[in-house]
């Protein structure tokens, strides 16, 4: 299960900004990033500029190399079996 989860750390502690409904003794694994990490990753950036839909994608964009060639034209086909165009 995957819970994110804004906490402030304190003197060496991790402390939830809101409660959590997990058990004393769950076993948790953090991964901290510092707000100003979060702003950018869910782009907003510090001036201010949203990033265009292909720069947020950057990171997926030419990893599908056995998609054939008509998939933008006859998506419908290979998605639902609708017939080609």
């Amino acid at each position: 299960m995957i819970h994110n989860v804004d906490a402030i750390y304190d003197q060496g502690v991790f402390r939830p900004v809101a409660p959590l409904t997990l058990p004393n003794g769950t076993p948790v694994h953090l991964r901290v990033e510092t707000q100003s990490q979060v702003d950018t990753a869910e782009g907003k950036t510090d001036e201010g500029e949203i990033p265009t839909l292909l720069e947020r994608l950057k990171g997926v964009v030419g990893t599908v190399d056995d998609l054939p060639e008509d998939s933008s034209s006859n998506l419908d086909h290979y998605l639902y079996g609708t017939p080609k165009r």
